[in-house]
């Protein structure tokens, strides 16, 4: 994938490998990592002979997957007892649910290393007192990807405006997104626009809406919220796109890679997405809409709310790791400048004050950098986060096959959302969270 920071090649970032270990000092430690796959995040791990090679150690990738699997594999490592490997991938989202897992990398790191990192990410990657991992360049947040020059095509504005009363313009609101995904699609060829429909990917979506549309998710308490007027309202979205075609059929199955994958294809008018997939989006090896790629900030509710879902990716050392030391080497390596600026190369947003800096430099001669730094910038000012409960995760595996079962037609919305309220209600009280 050519690189999203023009003028600066992934070599030339790769020169200098800052590691807090002295040359040898793991010499004949193997370090075993279990860390997220996926084109975004592949480039990274092409550093890792580096860092090798500086401190004598080897690492040894146990397992790459998604973080859906990850969890599970996490999950079921913890009742087995099987928790010596050392590095993992985490995600903020996804964090709460290890506290016997990782261990606090306070001490580990450098506290003048810590104080490098954008400190609203640290707050969120400590948990309970304990700094439970450290962030990588990929803060999260999705912002709306479109092809241009379908905005460009008078016949394509005269005949929309001519059907729904108002002017084709790039959409602002999640009404006017439905409007034009239907009125774009043209299946099975082509689609107005797409969707993660299952796991955490969907309810994660349904959230954001939920808010954008004036409502929550869980009360205070963390009781059940979402059915509610604005919870209809943000499901019933869903369904309308899948029931009007203008979505892909397989998109209740979709996860990430499915969805940039679609969009560089060319068959998607529309794509909310994140922005590890800027530079791939528009790189004419890889992407078919590459030079047509148009990025907006994501979409207002009806209650003027601007989606907002966000999290982060960072790495963790499991509290069983027989070399600490080295495994938090390899961390520190992994989230350092140089290795935040490579992934930053590709369109992710880093973690690391001085990289948001060095991007914004690197951008100011280019549009469709510029473009893609705006966008992200104006979607994060009112970002936030996932409920901060360890049964997330929990919660949206029950509420995921409820939402599918609306978008496909098996239960109405009402039906759907019941059950749905049920099930959490009945998860929570069974964990005394109330």
């Amino acid at each position: 994938m050519k690189s999203f920071v023009g003028g600066v090649s992934a070599a030339a970032l790769m020169l200098g490998v800052a590691v807090s270990a002295q040359a040898g000092e793991f010499d004949g430690i193997t370090i075993e990592a279990k860390l997220i796959g996926g084109q975004q995040y592949e480039a990274l791990y092409a550093r890792i002979p580096e860092w090798e090679a500086a401190t004598g150690a080897t690492v040894k990738i146990i397992s790459k997957k998604n973080h859906f699997e990850l969890d599970k594999e996490f999950k079921s490592d913890i009742a087995a007892g099987t928790t010596s490997w050392c590095v993992g991938s985490n995600h903020s989202s996804f964090a709460s649910q290890y506290p016997v897992l990782y261990t606090d990398l306070t001490g580990l790191i450098p506290a003048e290393t810590v104080a490098e990192f954008v400190q609203a990410n640290i707050s969120a990657a400590t948990l309970d007192g304990k700094l439970v991992m450290l962030p990588r360049a990929q803060f999260d947040v999705s912002a709306l990807y479109y092809q241009k020059d379908l905005y460009e095509d008078a016949d394509k504005a005269a005949a929309f405006e001519a059907e729904y009363g108002y002017a084709l313009a790039v959409p602002e609101t999640w009404e006017q997104l439905k409007d034009q995904a239907i009125f774009f699609a043209d299946p099975p060829n082509f689609y107005g626009t797409q969707y993660a429909g299952k796991d955490e990917a969907i309810v994660g979506r349904y959230y954001e809406m939920i808010v954008a549309d004036g409502g929550k998710l869980f009360n205070d308490d963390f009781s059940p919220a979402f059915n509610s007027d604005a919870g209809k309202e943000a499901l019933q979205w869903f369904v309308d796109l899948y029931e009007a075609n203008a979505v892909p059929a397989g998109t209740t199955n979709y996860l990430w890679d499915d969805l940039g994958n679609g969009f560089a294809s060319g068959t998607i008018a529309l794509n909310l997405d994140w922005p590890g997939w800027a530079g791939f989006f528009n790189d004419p090896d890889a992407s078919k809409v590459a030079g047509n790629v148009g990025v907006a900030p994501a979409p207002k509710g009806s209650a003027g709310v601007r989606t907002g879902w966000s999290g982060f990716h960072g790495f963790s050392v499991t509290e069983d790791c027989a070399h600490k030391e080295a495994a938090a080497s390899l961390v520190d390596f992994l989230t350092n400048e140089d290795s935040q600026k490579l992934e930053s190369a590709a369109g992710p947003l880093p973690s690391r004050t001085a990289v948001w800096d060095y991007i914004s430099e690197q951008a100011a001669d280019d549009p469709y950098r510029s473009e893609v730094l705006a966008a992200f910038k104006e979607t994060a000012a009112t970002a936030f986060a996932v409920p901060p409960t360890s049964l997330w995760i929990e919660a949206t595996n029950l509420i995921y096959p409820e939402l599918q079962a609306a978008i496909l037609g098996d239960k109405t919305v009402d039906e759907a959302l019941a059950d749905a309220e049920e099930a959490v209600d009945d998860l929570m009280r069974e964990e005394g969270v109330y």
